[in-house]
């Protein structure tokens, strides 16, 4: 078993338009609260994140909220985080984000949740890390990219080794119980010998 103390969570800055998202995010929070598991995010107490942080504080939980500099004027940080951590840029952001957590979470967002996921399970890809990914499909919001993965399986540009470094569920529980017992891949081979 894995030790999930500590779960970063990558979501929408907006809350978008379905209250099963919405509620969803607020129930995660909640169950991480309850299991004693520090929540991880972006600080805001807007959108999808803050209900995420609700739902955590709700239970008393510990949450640690890591924003950059220049969106602490963009973005309204909440103000009864457990931590807050003010990095310089983007970059220093995310490596404080994975310093911090043992396993990554991914909920409905938009352009920057994809950012977020697709560059950390591009670390575990290249052997950078060996830490759980999950990706909580609410109501089928990601199954779209899901079939461009397995698109991407088939056409040869992803090893379905790869592929299943991502741990998908629509259930909290169901995800958070794989992400537990998650086996990560000890020697990643992910570049062939170029042909001659």
């Amino acid at each position: 078993m894995n030790n999930l103390d500590s779960i970063c969570v990558f979501c929408g800055s907006s809350e978008g338009n379905d209250t099963k998202i919405i509620s969803e995010a607020f129930a995660l929070g909640e169950k991480l609260a309850q299991q004693n598991i520090t929540l991880v995010y972006g600080a805001a107490k807007i959108g999808i994140m803050g209900q995420v942080a609700k739902g955590a504080f709700k239970h008393k939980g510990k949450v640690i909220g890591v924003i950059p500099e220049f969106l602490k004027v963009k973005e309204v940080v909440h103000q009864g985080l457990t931590e807050l951590i003010v990095t310089n840029n983007m970059h220093e952001r995310k490596m404080k984000m994975h310093e911090l957590s043992n396993g990554f979470m991914t909920l409905p967002g938009g352009f920057g949740t994809l950012e977020e996921l697709f560059e950390i399970i591009t670390w575990s890809q290249l052997g950078l890390h060996q830490k759980p990914i999950g990706l909580l499909n609410i109501g089928g919001f990601y199954d779209n990219l899901l079939g461009l993965l397995e698109n991407m399986v088939r056409r040869g540009f992803l090893k379905m080794d790869n592929y299943d470094l991502l741990l998908v569920d629509e259930d909290i529980d169901r995800l958070l119980e794989k992400m537990k017992t998650f086996k990560p891949v000890q020697v990643p081979k992910w570049l062939k010998p170029e042909r001659t």
